[in-house]
């Protein structure tokens, strides 16, 4: 939990200070002086009677009643401290410098455990251990540098790592971002980012708290509680951007079928992100830029001018936003020959509109003036603006400082240019400005906000499925992959429509069942996980002849039990499938099939329970849509039952969490129906 103590402290003790400020005992006394907290501040160590400055008390017993302390002991001492502080203190809230815990040994796991039951039972937080601390406008509560400026509604931070949190507030505070709160969670012992996210968000007020989230996550233990949490931050007003560090797999993976080979831990965060409507970023410059670009009220479509003196990043960033799907329209017509001739000879303003290096400040206000009042088919402008170094550049960055406070475009100002402009950024800053340095990852982060959707409902309605059935042949089934019968049922008790099939274990059962089923056939052998790289799957089957032939030919290939057969049909080849990812619980997966699921990759994912629009955007998003849709003449595929078909996935999925793979691989689809022709579920008990 977050106690008020942890975020306000009226009296802070450190256990473990030093007179050595190159320690995290003496840094973090130094930082707390130096950035003037207000409260009591206490020290305790046994060797020393004043350490900078400060009267030092001995033991952790001689030291008034304190709101929060700070720890930087050997992990050995630790759990007396944290139980002293509680029990004898009042102390609700600790920050534990300290390593040497459970990311160490097991024995360092048994001391963390102890100091997590300390706190519980005392109704106090904890951060860390082996973190680096905690910082807002109250406190610098933390062993390091750099310190940046503070806001109540600036950006709240939560890291997993130290050491990143520090490089993130390094490159936020290049630009201007302003924070409300750092957390560096540490081991996480007793609150997570995960954790972190839920307090936030139940102490959530629009217009009071920090709008924006930043997380470096390195592992989501409790993605239900991100997922809940961050979709109602979002709901409320809030906005989280997030990196998820480790989404490469190392090595192969051994893959039993489609799903298994396509799906991994890392299509779940993705998916989890999604759903929440968190803006997934992959480093450090990308999650600032991304925050520095929030703190602006969004444009309302996503058509961009760019105006610029510099022609080389003005087409990168034009590069950038076409290949994002962001719009840079052309400006044209008489009004824009107007402006045209506000501007030295040489001038564009197609758009990019470029002004040239020449260009003065006056130039680019009737630019920026033009596309406020002029330019309806333009939602917002990028600013390249650097500087060579030949003269000032101050009369320009007041200019669309100004601007900025009158237009209701939004406006972002890239400047490219450092050491030349040192003083000039200074004094952009000093008005409260933020900018953006490298307009290639402006650009990218800019088109990641403005396609990433919204958080899923609240309450997603699944389906209706028998799930008394269903629970019935899962309790009933042997564990791994189950027999065509047990499939079968299974997709009749989810509601998903099949081929009319026969497994036949002898040539005669063979025989009537080409009877019952009618030709054409298709006939699969029943065993190997593979079929058709086995040699098993034979189609266009239309005689007695060629169904006793080919019985008695897949009855020989190794691991064959039986031969299934099933009426032929046509239409396109479509898939389904379904991975289970731990805590995360299944993703579902869609694209085409056959042999385009691996060969094409072009899948979709999205994380059960799937609600309509989820399952929508999966297929409408697909680079083969058009196909599924239906083009040049050719027949397409009946979308609303292919949607339904992974929505009933989903809810199979649900009622049956023992599934661990799952592949309906062909799923054929015509514009009159979709068929599961071939299927196979593995389950977990």
């Amino acid at each position: 939990m977050i106690t008020p103590q942890l975020i306000n402290p009226k009296s802070i003790v450190v256990v473990g200070g030093s007179e050595d400020i190159h320690k995290p005992g003496g840094r973090v006394i130094k930082n707390l002086l130096d950035h003037r907290f207000k409260g009591k501040i206490y020290v305790v160590n046994p060797k020393a009677d004043t350490i900078q400055g400060i009267p030092c008390y001995h033991f952790v017993d001689e030291i008034p009643q304190t709101d929060l302390a700070i720890i930087s002991l050997p992990a050995r001492l630790c759990p007396e401290a944290v139980e002293n502080l509680c029990r004898k203190k009042e102390t609700k809230a600790f920050i534990i410098f300290s390593a040497g815990f459970h990311e160490e040994s097991e024995e360092g796991g048994r001391l963390e455990a102890q100091i997590v039951d300390s706190v519980n039972r005392a109704g106090a937080a904890l951060i860390g251990p082996n973190c680096i601390g905690v910082m807002n406008q109250h406190y610098a509560g933390v062993f390091t540098e750099p310190i940046p400026d503070f806001s109540p509604t600036g950006v709240d931070l939560i890291s997993g790592s130290g050491a990143t949190a520090l490089f993130i507030v390094d490159a936020a505070m290049r630009s201007g971002l302003s924070f409300a709160n750092v957390f560096s969670v540490g081991n996480s012992a007793q609150m997570g980012v995960e954790d972190m996210i839920k307090e936030l968000d139940l102490r959530y007020v629009h217009g009071k708290s920090a709008p924006i989230k930043l997380l470096y996550i390195e592992s989501i233990n409790k993605p239900d509680i991100l997922l809940k949490h961050a979709a109602s931050l979002i709901r409320k007003g809030a906005r989280i951007a997030a990196i998820k560090a480790g989404f490469s797999e190392a090595g192969s993976r051994a893959a039993s079928s489609h799903t298994g080979a396509l799906a991994s831990p890392d299509k779940a965060v993705d998916a989890l992100f999604k759903k929440a409507g968190i803006i997934r970023c992959y480093g450090r410059n990308e999650l600032v830029t991304v925050a520095s670009i929030l703190t602006q009220p969004l444009p309302k479509g996503k058509r961009i001018a760019i105006i610029t003196h510099a022609g080389g990043p003005a087409v990168m960033l034009t590069d950038t936003l076409s290949i994002n799907n962001i719009e840079i329209p052309p400006i044209q017509g008489p009004k824009a020959d107007a402006l045209l001739a506000k501007l030295y000879a040489g001038s564009s303003v197609a758009n990019p509109i470029d002004f040239l290096a020449t260009g003065t400040a006056e130039q680019l206000g009737a630019i920026i003036d033009f596309c406020e009042e002029e330019a309806s088919n333009i939602d917002a402008m990028s600013i390249i603006f650097g500087s060579p170094g030949l003269e000032p550049v101050f009369a320009a960055y007041a200019m669309i400082d100004a601007k900025m406070k009158r237009c209701t475009k939004p406006i972002y100002p890239i400047f490219p240019s450092h050491l030349t402009v040192i003083e000039e950024i200074a004094a952009f800053r000093a008005k409260g400005r933020l900018f953006f340095p490298d307009e290639v990852v402006f650009g990218s982060a800019l088109a990641k906000i403005l396609h990433t959707p919204p958080p899923i409902e609240e309450e997603i309605t699944l389906l209706p499925v028998d799930k008394a059935k269903i629970r019935s042949i899962i309790e009933a089934a042997p564990q791994g992959f189950l027999p065509p019968e047990q499939v079968q049922q299974l997709l009749d008790a989810a509601g998903i429509a099949r081929v009319r099939e026969i497994v036949a274990p002898t040539e005669s059962q063979a025989l009537d069942a080409a009877k019952e089923i009618g030709f054409p056939l298709v006939m699969k052998v029943v065993g190997p996980i593979h079929k058709s790289d086995t040699g098993g799957v034979t189609l266009h089957v239309n005689d007695f002849e060629t169904v006793q032939n080919e019985f008695a030919r897949m009855m020989s290939i190794k691991d064959t039990t039986a031969v299934l057969l099933q009426s032929q049909l046509s239409g396109i080849q479509l898939f389904v499938g379904a991975k289970r990812e731990g805590p995360f619980g299944h993703t579902i997966l869609c694209g085409l099939g056959g042999i385009f699921v691996e060969t094409l990759k072009d899948i979709r994912y999205g994380l059960s329970p799937l609600s309509l629009m989820e399952a929508q955007n999966m297929v409408q998003s697909l680079g083969s849509y058009p196909l599924i849709k239906g083009i040049r003449g050719q027949e397409g595929v009946h979308e609303i039952l292919y949607i339904e078909a992974i929505r009933r996935v989903s809810a199979l999925c649900s009622a049956a969490p023992e599934i661990v793979e799952m592949d309906i691989n062909p799923l054929l689809g015509t514009h009159r129906h979709v068929t599961a022709v071939d299927a196979r579920i593995c389950i977990e008990k």
